[in-house]
């Protein structure tokens, strides 16, 4: 799953970069936790399912793939590394 940490943090930073995602979204509780408010969930989890939704190229097989597919893609070929001694070459999000 840490191949995967940039996507997610991107989809995170574009909606602060935004304006989308303010201070107010975000409740800090006592001992110091942070948590997301209900609307500011509601937000993330839209702007994550719309580019869950969006398609790229995926470098090994040359064809467009949804982002939704890709983890499910990434670990088929990590299995198959690890089954058959094969190099795995991970995704990287540019």
């Amino acid at each position: 799953m840490e191949e995967f940490r940039p996507w997610a943090e991107r989809i995170a930073l574009t909606l602060v970069n935004r304006g989308e995602l303010k201070p107010a979204h975000f409740v800090v509780r006592d001992g110091g936790a942070v948590e997301l408010t209900e609307p500011a969930r509601k937000l993330l989890v839209a702007a994550y399912q719309q580019r869950k939704a969006e398609e790229i190229a995926h470098p090994l097989f040359s064809e467009k793939v949804r982002y939704a597919q890709l983890a499910f893609i990434q670990a088929r070929l990590l299995a198959r590394a690890l089954r058959d001694a094969a190099p795995y070459e991970p995704h990287l999000f540019t």
